[in-house]
């Protein structure tokens, strides 16, 4: 199987998932997100604003506004920059909602919550095809925890991505999470700035009885 042929299959199963149930299923991912975040403590979060196939966000976005700087994409060209989540939203060319462009200039953030549309065996992002966040990656000068979402799970063992596309700590989905590494408790040590590295399934520390 090549990327093409898998994104295509993960196309129709997404669209497969439209109707009623997908708020149900976004709180799933949200509430898994957030422990996530807890236990990372990052100060500042590149969200997005989403377009009808992806996880929508935006009530953890408004939930956290005031814990934490939330970004979110503005698209340039063929890439995008980081602009502070705020008020009003309009939608671009490609009718996605963003924020007003803003002339600070955000170069590093902490955490990125990216939308996929499929992810391989080397916990790499099959999205759209554009290279949007592709481009973006190589803008940074250090790299950030990096979460992938998705609405339902699209996953192949096989590498089916190119050595440019971005690679992901952690994948969450409604059914589970994965992450990529010898350990989910320590991303610096075993995983941040390495590409590679097969998914596990992610099991969260159990809490110990008093």
């Amino acid at each position: 199987m090549d990327k093409k042929i898998f994104r295509q299959k993960c196309l129709q199963k997404l669209r497969q998932t439209e109707g009623h149930y997908n708020r149900a299923l976004d709180h799933r991912v949200a509430l898994e997100i957030d422990r996530i975040v807890r236990a990372h403590r990052p100060e500042s979060i590149l969200f997005y604003l989403p377009m009808p196939l992806e996880v929508d966000l935006r009530d953890l976005i408004n939930r956290y506004r005031r814990k934490y700087k939330i970004f979110v994409p503005f698209i340039v060209k063929e890439s995008f920059i980081m602009v502070k989540y705020r008020l009003p939203l309009v939608r671009n060319r490609y009718k996605i909602l963003e924020p007003r462009k803003s002339h600070l200039k955000i170069k590093d953030v902490d955490l990125i919550i990216v939308p996929v549309v499929g992810v391989d065996g080397a916990c790499k992002r099959v999205g759209f095809g554009k290279g949007m966040y592709d481009r973006y990656f190589q803008s940074l000068k250090k790299r950030p925890t990096v979460l992938f979402v998705q609405r339902v799970k699209c996953y192949t063992k096989s590498i089916v991505t190119d050595s440019f596309d971005i690679t992901a700590d952690y994948y969450i989905t409604p059914e589970e999470t994965l992450y990529r590494g010898r350990n989910h408790d320590n991303r610096n040590r075993h995983t941040r700035g390495r590409c590679g590295g097969r998914c596990r399934r992610y099991r969260p520390a159990r809490k110990s009885r008093p």
